[in-house]
């Protein structure tokens, strides 16, 4: 099973990453836009989804991905990390979220 360490470990690797505490939990930025948020109880992590997607997501798999009721209107997901199925799902997830908040000379 994954934990919180495992997100910032493979958040870290990405280029421009730098990790900042918001709300009293660890957030992840790329060029000063925040991608990942790993929630108090570290069970579970917040990553950028545009709504589309989301809905998607959560439909095929409902008990990966969820979107708690105070985050409906914002363009993320979370990830319960007990559902991931190895390392290299992780790191998908991640690096998508990543270049959706990274500029374009990193991605190019």
């Amino acid at each position: 099973m994954f934990d919180a360490d495992d997100v910032r470990s493979i958040a870290l690797s990405f280029p421009e990453t730098s990790e900042k505490e918001r709300w009293g939990h660890p957030t992840f930025d790329v060029a000063g836009k925040m991608f990942v948020t790993v929630p108090d109880d570290e069970t579970s992590f917040a990553v950028r989804c545009p709504r589309f997607d989301r809905e998607e997501l959560i439909a095929a798999e409902p008990h990966k991905f969820w979107v708690p009721q105070h985050e409906a209107a914002s363009a993320w997901v979370r990830v319960r990390l007990a559902e991931l199925e190895d390392r290299r799902e992780l790191r998908d997830i991640l690096l998508d979220s990543w270049r959706q908040a990274a500029p374009s000379r990193l991605t190019e």
